[in-house]
């Protein structure tokens, strides 16, 4: 699944276009349908939480293009030419870039099931992006960047500001801790020993958001996502897609339901917001 670690490597892939002439471009969307990044330049790729965008610049007049993966968005990286690894039918955003060292040698990159497309002028990227809180992955986490101080201490007075709200819907907010998804959030919420249901108040603040990057920076450059200590599938998570399994740390069968509403798991034939998964034992509902 898709979450902040995930996009942050994308964005370290992409670098290397960096500073390339994008030679063509076809947005697959009925909004963009017209719009053309051809002729400018890929200046500067980079992560905010879930959020990848690149600037593309012609001259002064430099232009946002802003994606964001949901839950089955990708994007493939091609020699100009070959053929694509996914559906054609799919392709939501395609750009060909010169290549390095060589201009004749194109690269194509494909965006595939992608949940957002945009493109905005920079000067309207603040409005696109004040919504987002701070992302434990960027640079501003440990010192003042954009915000006026450090990202931890910004993401701290967010997650104390949540009260009474689901610690599970409290983390799962891109405006607290931008980039935690939902597997993030089970497993925080198993290592904190408190129930998804729980009030965020009843947690401590200062421990759930320095366990966020904790485990967000220690999986930010491998394939398989570690909680556990195990790096193996099917061993790496304590809850997260484990239902009816027993718990690695008691044996409790781990149980699941659906988060929603503001502070209960409901039914979950009602099909609202995310799964949850937990131990009725590690993690007790209060």
């Amino acid at each position: 699944m898709p979450e902040g670690d995930t996009v942050h490597r994308l964005a370290a892939r992409m670098a290397s276009l960096e500073g390339r002439l994008i030679t063509a471009s076809d947005f697959r969307v009925p909004q963009l349908a017209t719009a053309t990044l051809t002729g400018r330049r890929i200046e500067r790729v980079w992560a905010w939480g879930k959020n990848l965008y690149w600037d593309c610049a012609s001259g002064s007049d430099t232009l946002v293009l802003h994606t964001h993966l949901r839950m089955d968005g990708i994007w493939n990286i091609h020699a100009a030419g070959t053929r694509w690894r996914s559906p054609g039918h799919t392709a939501r955003v395609v750009v060909r870039v010169e290549g390095f060292p060589d201009p004749g040698d194109e690269v194509e990159l494909v965006g595939h099931e992608l949940g957002k497309v945009e493109l905005f002028p920079a000067r309207e990227y603040p409005r696109h992006t004040g919504h987002l809180g701070p992302d434990p992955l960027d640079d501003d986490w440990d010192e003042a960047g954009r915000w006026s101080v450090p990202g931890r201490e910004e993401a701290l007075r967010r997650l104390v500001a949540q009260g009474r709200r689901s610690l599970g819907e409290s983390l799962l907010d891109q405006s607290v801790l931008a980039g935690v998804g939902n597997v993030y959030c089970n497993e925080l919420c198993f290592l904190l020993g408190a129930h998804p249901t729980s009030p965020a108040a009843d947690v401590p603040a200062d421990r759930a958001v320095d366990l966020a990057a904790q485990t967000m920076r220690a999986n930010r450059n491998v394939n398989l996502r570690v909680f556990t200590g195990v790096n193996r599938p099917g061993h790496n998570t304590w809850v997260y897609g484990r239902a009816n399994q027993p718990c690695r740390a008691c044996g409790t069968t781990i149980r699941s339901g659906f988060l929603g509403g503001a502070t209960t798991i409901a039914d979950p034939r009602a099909g609202r917001e995310r799964v949850s998964w937990w131990c009725p034992t590690c993690q007790p509902q209060g």
